[in-house]
């Protein structure tokens, strides 16, 4: 039990004065910060929402700005030379219509009027790059001390747009020439640091900026926005009593850029606020783009959480070149689970990074396929009811009720073809929707086994098949699991195995096989 007093917890707070004026907890980053101000002087960061990257650009502001009582007692205050003062300049793109044509340069020349009435200077020029490059020209002769350039979500005016293609292109150009301006006044400032979810390519939007330091996976910086174990297990101790640490691990920890792993706060702080475990930074935001770009590609829901890939696609981020891999990692939906270097090289395994992504994510390309979330709820539950009582008859009708369900036009429409990959992910995302431990392709020295499940203290091995016809005589998929002995892997759990194998009819698109078997 835990004998540090309970603190207010900064709930939807990205404001760094209020945190330290009022009575919240809050995990110290100014030495990383000052590590970064050291180091370099122009920093991108790419982390997914809600990770506290605002607060971070608003930390780098006060600081910078010398609000030395606001760094009592943290890393930073003995190390800081706290009698310079510099001007900061702060753009956020958190709010604004940017999917009309005119939106961005409204949103920019808002807060450049904003910035010249709070430092008492007068625009020169009427266009919003010669305004921005004049700000700091003048601020700088005005102060004698070199500009601070912070900006946040620079990304969200295409992100935004991206429905609107013509849009979000000509967004994309705005913003290449209105960030080069920090090229080119490289000599007037003293730090600029951009922060956004998506990475997009120096080609596409920063050819102009070609000196900007991007620091999303460098394992140095790794744990710059996000809460690691040590912070839990330490700053938030007092909110642990009564709840599993375990459980806390497995629901909401996992995100990984190659250092430290971290918790996304926004979850640990409903958490702590709430008493229970739930899916609170997933409901935040609807993937509906993402996932109607997983259907339409043909991303079976088994491969998600074993997705390979490189540095090269991680980068290739742009408006006319999205790679579904790195979407699903820079918005956080997949994390690096393990690095691999590669004929000079870096390659990645991606995967999700808790319970809480894979759960949510497979319970939204559920709904996608039922149309009917009370549906969706009856199926979950009655499949659930079903594995308790290993009735497998019962699984074969839940399940054949489901694909007979989705209507023809329904593959015609989002062209879907009859293959293995997306019959065998319908079963698996109903298992990862209920948060069941359930894992794809587990190889062993015979092959690859396509499906394992442990629940109830058992364990379910299935084999899928997708056939042209009705089959006759044994089920070859029983077959193949008795041949390679896959059940051999799982014995030293001492659990009853039963092996299943599924046939689907790429006429009927159903199953017209479903035979099991205890190992």
């Amino acid at each position: 039990m835990s004998t540090t007093p309970r603190k207010k917890l900064p709930l939807g707070i990205q404001t760094f004065a209020k945190i330290r004026q009022g009575d919240y907890y809050y995990v110290d980053k100014t030495a990383i910060a000052l590590d970064l101000i050291k180091q370099g002087t122009h920093y991108f960061l790419s982390r997914p929402r809600r990770f506290g990257k605002s607060l971070f650009l608003d930390t780098l502001k006060e600081l910078f700005e010398a609000h030395e009582a606001l760094f009592q007692g943290l890393a930073v205050h003995p190390h800081w030379d706290w009698s310079v003062k510099y001007p900061v300049l702060r753009f956020s793109f958190g709010s604004g219509k940017f999917t009309d044509i005119q939106g961005l340069t409204h949103t920019l020349e808002t807060q450049l009027s904003h910035l010249e009435q709070q430092f008492g200077i007068t625009a020169r020029f009427e266009h919003v790059g010669g305004r921005f490059a004049d700000l700091i020209l003048q601020l700088q002769q005005q102060t004698q001390q070199p500009v601070v350039i912070l900006i946040d979500e620079y990304d969200k005016p295409i992100l935004d747009a991206l429905d609107y293609p013509e849009v979000a292109k000509a967004n994309r150009d705005f913003l290449r020439g209105f960030y080069s301006t920090i090229k080119d006044y490289d000599a007037y400032i003293k730090f600029s640091f951009l922060t956004g979810v998506s990475k997009f390519s120096k080609v596409s939007l920063f050819s102009g900026l070609n000196n900007l330091l991007d620091i999303t996976l460098d394992a140095h910086y790794s744990s710059l926005c996000g809460y690691t174990d040590t912070d839990i297990d330490t700053i938030f101790n007092p909110e642990l009593e009564g709840l599993d640490r375990e459980e806390i691990r497995y629901w909401y920890n996992g995100y990984n850029w190659l250092g430290e792993g971290v918790y996304n706060p926004f979850d640990i702080l409903h958490l702590f606020r709430n008493r229970q475990f739930g899916n609170y930074w997933f409901e935040t935001g609807t993937p509906s783009f993402l996932v109607n770009l997983l259907f339409k590609r043909q991303v079976s829901s088994l491969s998600l959480d074993q997705t390979f890939t490189s540095t090269q696609v991680l980068s290739s981020f742009d408006i006319e070149d999205i790679a579904t891999e790195a979407l699903l990692f820079q918005t956080g939906y997949l994390t690096i689970k393990q690095a691999e270097r590669i004929a000079q090289q870096d390659y990645f395994h991606l995967g999700f990074p808790n319970l809480e992504v894979r759960q949510s994510l497979n319970e939204s390309l559920l709904a996608v396929l039922v149309k009917d979330k009370s549906k969706q709820a009856v199926n979950s539950a009655q499949l659930y009811r079903l594995l308790l009582k290993n009735d497998f008859e019962g699984l074969k009708q839940i399940f054949h009720a489901f694909y007979a369900s989705i209507p023809n036009n329904w593959y015609n429409s989002n062209n879907i073809q009859a293959y293995e990959g997306f019959y065998a992910s319908v079963f698996y995302s109903y298992f990862a929707a209920l948060g069941l431990d359930v894992l794809v392709e587990d190889a062993s020295n015979l092959g690859r086994l396509d499906m394992a499940l442990k629940f109830n203290q058992q364990v379910y091995l299935f084999e899928f098949k997708v056939v042209n016809s009705r089959p006759r005589g044994k089920s070859k998929a029983l077959q193949q699991l008795q041949d390679r002995h896959y059940a051999d892997k799982y014995r030293h759990l001492n659990q009853p195995i039963y092996l299943i194998g599924v046939k689907f009819s790429k006429k009927d698109r159903n199953i017209v096989g479903f035979a099991v078997e205890q190992a």
